[in-house]
C-alpha cells in the first residue's frame, strides 16, 4: 500500500516529536533519509518527504531552527504558558 503525502507528514511529525524528548534535533536530511529507508516499499522519496516537510513548516506544526545547521522542531512555547 502506497504512503500519502499527509500520511508520512504524520510519520515525519511524530519522529521530530520523539526526537526532540530527549533532547536530539533532526536535521531535514537525515529525517527525510530515515523515512525513505523506513517507507521505501510504501512508494516513499525525497521529493515526498520533501513537500511532507514543507506542508508540516506551512502549517506550524514544526519550525526550521539554526543552529550551526537547520533543524526542524516542534514550536516552543512562548513566555510561561503552561497550555
Amino acid at each position: 500500500m502506497a504512503m500519502t503525502k499527509d500520511q508520512i507528514a504524520e510519520e515525519m511529525y511524530k519522529a521530530v516529536a520523539e526526537a526532540q524528548e530527549v533532547g536530539k534535533k533532526l536535521k531535514p536530511m537525515d529525517l527525510t533519509k530515515q523515512m525513505v529507508k523506513a517507507y521505501e516499499d510504501e512508494g516513499v522519496d525525497k521529493k515526498m518527504c520533501k513537500a511532507a516537510i514543507k506542508d508540516l513548516v506551512d502549517s506550524g506544526r514544526l519550525v526550521y531552527t539554526y543552529f550551526g545547521g537547520s533543524f526542524l522542531e516542534l514550536p516552543h512555547k512562548e513566555g510561561a504558558s503552561n497550555d
